[in-house]
């Protein structure tokens, strides 16, 4: 993938707390920028996530996550976390994420996450409901079944 690939961005810079004593961002902080990143493109397609949720009694859980570190990301740092849904299949999706120096082509670290859609009462796999999939589909711009 490459940046372009990506309709979606938010900007973080990186704070003194998530730098580990060698000076660079601790390992795990990534997966909670995938999650910032996350949050954000729902807060940018305008879909009421957590009312949703309430209403339905359906949410996603974490199935997998992987990240790929590229180069190192230092304090004070301002990066790009670029999101975007590359597969959703019956009751699962993939998001990709790519960080860059904000601002630049420069790839500082890529990653997945695949949730699974459930019912929360019973934590038991459930089909992605319809409209949550045409929000997606909608903010892509394009048919997300299947790998992209």
């Amino acid at each position: 993938m490459a940046r372009e690939d990506f309709k979606f961005f938010t900007t973080q810079r990186v704070r003194y707390s998530e730098i580990d004593a060698q000076g660079v961002v601790f390992n795990a902080h990534y997966l909670t920028y995938f999650d910032v990143g996350h949050t954000e493109y729902m807060r940018a397609m305008n879909y009421d996530y957590a009312s949703i949720v309430k209403e339905t009694g359906v949410d996603f859980h974490l199935a997998t996550a992987t990240v790929n570190y590229v180069s190192p990301i230092y304090f004070d740092d301002e990066m790009d976390i670029c999101v975007r849904v590359s597969r959703i299949g019956n009751s699962s999706m993939t998001m990709s994420f790519e960080i860059y120096r904000h601002g630049t082509d420069d790839l500082l670290a890529t990653g997945e996450k695949v949730d699974v859609c459930v019912i929360l009462a019973e934590h038991k796999p459930v089909t992605i409901p319809a409209a949550y999939r045409q929000a997606l589909e909608r903010f892509e711009g394009k048919t997300l079944t299947g790998a992209a």
